[in-house]
């Protein structure tokens, strides 16, 4: 078999010290194939964003590894973190934020170049420029223009340009859409979508959206509370969840079918996100969960299978 792009074993995240930590991730396994997307869901709080910032090497990781083809992100410095960074960029959340307002579009563009020197040669930046603009949509005289001349969409598509500058072989798109429209959204996910085809990109793709994640990714990760508990091909997970947690996900998102509306079985979870500081023992969703019984507070569940579903690993001792 291939060895994957990117190989995460036994990651964790902890902030704070002491007896009392904050364990954002906690133990987080999983791997990404060249040309993969793998989608990232689970409510706020989970831990999400701190996963993706110590992937990014954004923050120190507090124990396991990350290896992006060959090179081990958690311990790289210096001019192996600098080459490493070629290999691994992101598409931020807000569109508003990520780019500089000072800044013109050709130089927000051309910005990696300068600081990866040979990427591409300084007399081929406007020509490299106008090519990453007509690759996501936008036009050569938009090279011209400054961040607040263009709307959220088109802004967004300035991102995925910057990001693609240094033709990366992993993009991580934290919440990439959020902040868009429904009609934008859609174009920046199609936009997205081709370029991972076009260029063979791996994409970590983090969203609240499941509808979002299941058009654009191949596998889906559900996190809950620095934890993942249930993880394999969309198709598994979008037809036949075994965890309650993914099942009380998935009958949450709104049907466009106006027959089936009122029709589906809603679970509704019951109290807040525990926290982090302080999880339950055992089976972390236990304290909302309706088919708790007392080996859930005493045993852990490992990332097993346990359901004839294609490739569909579950953390949960009561799986139907």
């Amino acid at each position: 078999m291939n060895q994957p792009l990117l190989k995460v074993e036994n990651l964790s995240r902890h902030y704070g010290s002491g007896a009392t930590p904050v364990r954002a991730v906690d133990d987080v396994s999983f791997e990404i194939a060249r040309g993969e997307t793998l989608g990232l869901v689970g409510e706020s709080g989970c831990g999400k964003t701190s996963l993706v910032r110590t992937l990014l090497k954004l923050g120190p990781a507090t124990s396991g590894s990350a290896v992006l083809d060959g090179v081990e992100i958690t311990k790289a410095t210096g001019s192996e973190l600098h080459e490493l960074r070629r290999k691994m960029q992101v598409v931020f959340q807000d569109p508003y934020q990520s780019l500089n307002p000072r800044m013109r579009v050709d130089r927000l563009i051309s910005e990696p170049w300068a600081l990866h020197p040979g990427a591409v040669p300084r007399a081929r930046w406007r020509e490299e420029t106008v090519k990453l603009l007509e690759s996501v949509g936008l036009r050569a005289e938009h090279a011209d223009r400054y961040p607040s001349e263009f709307s959220g969409g088109q802004r967004q598509r300035l991102g995925i340009a910057r990001a693609l500058a240094l033709t990366p072989t992993l993009l991580v798109c934290d919440e990439p859409v959020s902040a868009l429209d429904v009609s934008v959204q859609a174009q920046v996910v199609n936009l997205l979508f081709k370029l991972r085809r076009e260029r063979n990109l791996a994409m970590l793709f983090v969203a609240h959206d499941l509808a979002v994640v299941r058009h654009i990714s191949d596998r889906v990760m559900v996190m809950y509370l620095g934890k993942i508990i249930e993880t394999g091909p969309k198709h598994s997970i979008f037809s036949a969840p075994a965890h309650p947690y993914t099942q009380a996900l998935l009958s949450a998102v709104p049907t466009p079918d106006p027959r089936l509306r009122g029709k589906r079985n809603r679970i509704v979870l019951q109290g807040d996100l525990p926290s982090p500081v302080n999880p339950p023992s055992g089976c972390r969703f236990r304290t909302r969960c309706w088919k708790a019984t007392s080996i859930c507070a005493e045993q852990e569940p490992t990332l097993i299978k346990r359901t004839p579903a294609p490739g569909l690993l579950t953390a949960c001792h009561h799986v139907d």
